[in-house]
């Protein structure tokens, strides 16, 4: 197939982020069998040999600057314009943010030469780009990596929300756009089983799967040895709302009672660009902010304890798949463990959960003090990623939804072609 894969995030190097992991790694998976045109776009941190790098992993790259950014500038009238739009247009401003009228138009001049079998958009963001009757010429499908309607009912509900008042108006706004953009794909990737039940909520005739995240067991290796000791670690960008809420939240209330238990008990929070916000936890004590790192699995294979403590953000969390791939015993939240059986009933254990402090501590203690579990859920974490979340298994999954839409489509023209013939 000749496939067009649209993300207005340059997914290159693919440590950059979840969004950059997924889509690189299932555009690599696609890229064995498939011809792909990449189009994307570049931010100010991209670099060329970033951009050369990533020709090597396609067969057409085609890359815009990414249009400068005035979601949040602006006084009053501004938000009050931005509102405006999203109200008429109804898409919301962080999309609209994004959007390029010469990236739309090389788009729309490319189908319309009919160069591409299948459009996949990678992350939901990308939808803007695909105009309804795109559906009748190819397949396309929307790969939502999180409902944007969920994450924002979320983050009102456990208080997090960067602006409560302008998010409880949009959020029947969201629901109506998620609906919508939805209804203009052939087929829908979803990542956990929970957003598939939110999507079809919206568009109950819609052809949605579930296709969760993977790891490259390459570049996150079993640990060789249990390191011992009392260091936490966490890992992911450090600009993401949802990850900066759980830095803080486990800084401020989790590890002073941890360390009253375990005086020498560190943290290091590893991912890049961290907000000043997260760079202020510096100043307690035990707490290393690292930035950009070369290799993740360095500061997992010296940690005793990954600690995955979100309160929203939806989806498989990438970062709890590299930590159970690398060795490492999981202290996780109900979100950060989405989308994977790690207990119950006829279910091996392969991380605590904890959503409250005192849950966080009690989990975290046990395992300091208990060598035997954490060689338990070592065990068991690296076996539920080799069986069951590779990016090939993904992309086999990926692949699948085109080759099924394809064959529907093909069916029915066939279908059409038969009723037509003479009898």
């Amino acid at each position: 197939m000749n496939i067009l894969m649209i993300s207005s995030t340059f997914p290159y190097p693919p440590t950059r982020g979840g969004t950059q992991v997924r889509t690189f790694n299932l555009l690599k998976y696609l890229r064995q069998r498939h011809a792909i045109t990449l189009v994307t776009q570049r931010e100010a941190d991209v670099t060329e040999a970033e951009i050369t790098e990533l020709q090597n992993w396609v067969n057409n790259l085609v890359v815009f600057n990414r249009p400068p950014d005035f979601g949040s500038s602006g006084g009053i009238v501004k938000k009050i314009q931005r509102f405006t739009n999203f109200l008429r247009e109804g898409i919301p401003p962080s999309v609209l943010n994004r959007y390029s009228v010469e990236m739309q138009e090389w788009i729309d001049n490319f189908v319309q030469a009919g160069k591409c079998d299948v459009i996949t958009c990678e992350h939901s963001a990308n939808e803007i780009y695909i105009k309804p009757h795109f559906k009748k010429q190819v397949r396309t499908i929307v790969n939502v990596h999180s409902s944007v309607y969920g994450t924002c009912r979320n983050q009102l509900e456990i208080g997090i929300s960067e602006n409560p008042w302008r998010d409880r108006i949009n959020l029947s706004l969201l629901r109506r756009y998620e609906q919508r953009y939805c209804s203009k794909f052939s087929a829908i990737a979803a990542t956990t089983q929970e957003d598939k039940i939110q999507l079809q909520e919206f568009n109950p005739d819609a052809e949605i799967s579930v296709i969760p995240n993977g790891v490259d067991l390459e570049s996150f290796p079993y640990r060789i040895k249990d390191p011992v000791g009392h260091r936490l670690v966490f890992i992911g960008a450090m600009d993401n709302l949802a990850n900066i809420d759980a830095v803080c939240f486990f800084s401020n209330e989790v590890l002073p009672k941890v360390q009253q238990r375990y005086p020498d008990a560190t943290f290091d929070i590893v991912g890049s660009r961290p907000v000043p916000e997260v760079l202020a936890l510096q100043a307690k004590p035990g707490i290393t902010v690292t930035g950009r790192v070369p290799s993740m699995v360095e500061y997992l294979h010296k940690a005793t304890v990954c600690v995955v403590p979100m309160r929203t953000g939806f989806g498989i969390k990438n970062k709890t798949l590299e930590a159970m791939a690398a060795g490492v015993p999981i202290v996780a939240s109900d979100r950060g463990l989405e989308g994977l059986a790690v207990d119950g009933a006829d279910v091996p254990l392969t991380a605590l959960r904890a959503n409250h402090p005192a849950e966080y501590i009690s989990a975290i203690s046990h395992l300091f003090s208990n060598s035997q579990l954490r060689d338990e859920l070592s065990y068991n974490g690296r076996q539920l990623i080799e069986n069951e979340f590779t990016w090939e298994s993904a992309g086999k999954r990926y692949e699948q939804i085109c080759i099924d839409t394809l064959e529907l489509e093909y069916r029915s023209v066939e279908g059409k072609n038969i009723k037509n013939q003479p009898a």
